[in-house]
């Protein structure tokens, strides 16, 4: 093989990975946020929910995100028809999860940390009942339209209610980076370079005589 084919290979693969991990298809447009309005409407959503929705849909600006989750775990989860009973809250949080995975992954979208906590908040201000958390994550979404894609699916509305019946309270909210030097595409970018670069010098270094 020659080695300008050789490094072809090496661009194709990560310009496939690029182009599978980031959205190019830009903001959400106005017919996609009234049409998910409606959709979310018929569910039941508070007003104030639907207000959230709303603003976050039309602030898009067609980039990643990463949201920042809080979770503090019931200790006595009721009885839900596909966990049984004794299940505890990890059990109800990973068949709602079930759903979740997939379909994130299906959209470039995936957990990017998960940890458990080791004290109570150490700086809060201005909230009450906030000062305990079992669990935080982060999870990376491609895009506001694939989160939205996810969260209206069937699937996450049959689902939704092991999530919340798993956890005593928690808060969500989405944060798009500003600076994310551990951005897949760098970590990935530099991984294929690497594993081409010694590739490299063993295919194609000169054979001694």
């Amino acid at each position: 093989m020659k080695r300008l084919h050789f490094w072809l290979i090496a661009a194709v693969l990560y310009v496939a990975f690029f182009s599978w991990y980031t959205s190019f298809e830009g903001p959400m447009r106005e017919d996609e946020i009234n049409k998910v309005l409606q959709r979310v409407e018929q569910n039941g959503r508070s007003e104030q929910s639907l207000e959230i929705l709303e603003h976050f849909m039309r602030t898009d600006t067609g980039n990643d995100f990463i949201m920042v989750n809080l979770l503090d775990m019931n200790e006595s989860p009721p009885e839900l028809p596909a966990t049984g009973p004794g299940a505890d809250a990890m059990q109800l949080i990973n068949h709602y999860m079930e759903h979740m995975y997939p379909a994130q992954f299906r959209r470039a979208s995936h957990p990017v940390f998960f940890g458990r906590a080791v004290a109570d908040a150490m700086d809060i201000s201005g909230v009450e009942g906030a000062n305990h958390w079992d669990q935080g994550a982060l999870f990376r979404y491609r895009s506001r339209r694939d989160i939205i894609a996810i969260a209206t699916n069937p699937a996450f509305d049959e689902r939704h209610d092991y999530k919340m019946a798993a956890l005593t309270k928690t808060i969500a909210f989405p944060v798009e980076p500003v600076l994310h030097p551990g951005d897949a595409r760098i970590i990935v970018g530099l991984l294929v370079f690497s594993i081409f670069s010694l590739l490299d010098l063993f295919i194609y270094r000169p054979r001694s005589p």
